[in-house]
């Protein structure tokens, strides 16, 4: 099935046997779609995991993308063994991350991101890798998986992405509007001794991706030749994408929200380089496709290190 001359695939509920085709696909262009990834089962306990007290989303936090709209996120750096832990440890997302970077991952980080109807915020072109790369990670080889829990159209803001970017290598990321640049922030990561220093910059991190991207003289360039790809998803369809292709969304227009899970993989042969409390490597053990449903609805979020807003405003890393 084809869209845009790009090629969808369709989970069969089933294992998830990557091609070569996928394959391909994936490093010509940067990214493939899985459509129907998620059962409408399945969507449905995620939904009532999210929600009540006590539930992830009472750690969302986010900032206002300068058009006066909010970005909200939930961030969490390990899987844990709640519904949404196991989402990210299922083999149709980790096993297919595995054939697509070609060698074991591990559980990077993963967030809810919430584009609320009319109020959710846009988010600046960046490349994933234009930010972990300051986190002592050698090489570009990690990925991202996007799994729509709403329909994701261009009127509530969907992803957008430049078709084949990241073969342009990484970009530098720098000063957008008033915010500082990436590199200038992160510079100092290393000298840091204290490991909450290093927290607080992992969190800036996750920050800056909503105002602070990607050179945008380069960007522009880029536009010329490449071609920019609306992903319109259905709920439960999910996009594998490359860490050095750029992406950006619009801010949500729309009566409807638009809310997705994004789990992050590193392959363990790129685990950081140096000591890090982002992203250092920590066994993933996967389990089968069924295990949402298996599970049910469960909220446990104990080990997940779920990063929150403090009330004085002040974010940290909550250890549960």
């Amino acid at each position: 099935m084809k869209m845009a001359d790009i090629t969808e695939y369709v989970y069969n509920g089933k294992e998830l046997s990557v091609n070569d085709s996928m394959k391909e696909d994936f490093h010509k262009d940067g990214f493939i779609i899985v459509k129907k990834l998620l059962c409408s089962q399945e969507l449905a306990i995620l939904e009532e995991a999210l929600q009540g007290p006590g539930s992830l989303t009472t750690y969302a936090f986010g900032n206002d993308d300068g058009d006066g709209r909010l970005a909200k996120m939930c961030l969490w750096n390990h899987p844990g063994n709640d519904v949404t832990g196991a989402l990210a440890r299922t083999r149709k997302l980790a096993h297919t991350a595995e054939e697509l970077l070609g060698g074991e991952v591990y559980h990077y980080h993963s967030k809810l991101i919430m584009k609320e109807a009319r109020t959710g915020g846009k988010f600046v072109w960046h490349q994933d890798y234009g930010y972990w790369y300051n986190f002592a990670c050698l090489f570009p080889d990690m990925l991202t998986v996007f799994v729509a829990m709403d329909p994701c159209g261009v009127e509530n803001g969907c992803l957008q992405v430049l078709r084949g970017s990241h073969r342009a290598g990484r970009i530098d990321h720098g000063t957008v509007g008033n915010q500082v640049s990436a590199s200038e922030r992160i510079g100092v990561v290393f000298v840091v001794v204290m490991m909450m220093m290093m927290m607080m910059m992992m969190i800036m991190m996750m920050m800056m991706m909503m105002m602070v991207g990607a050179d945008l003289v380069r960007v522009a360039e880029l536009e010329k030749c490449l071609e920019k790809v609306n992903v319109q998803l259905q709920a439960g369809d999910a996009l594998f994408f490359h860490c050095n292709l750029l992406h950006t969304s619009s801010a949500n227009s729309s009566d409807q929200r638009r809310w997705a899970f994004l789990t992050a993989y590193n392959t363990t042969a790129n685990s950081p380089y140096a000591e890090t409390v982002y992203g250092p490597y920590q066994e993933l053990i996967m389990l089968s496709n069924d295990a949402i449903s298996e599970l049910g609805v469960n909220q446990n979020l104990e080990g997940k290190d779920i990063v929150m807003r403090e009330q004085n405003g002040t974010l940290k890393s909550y250890f549960s």
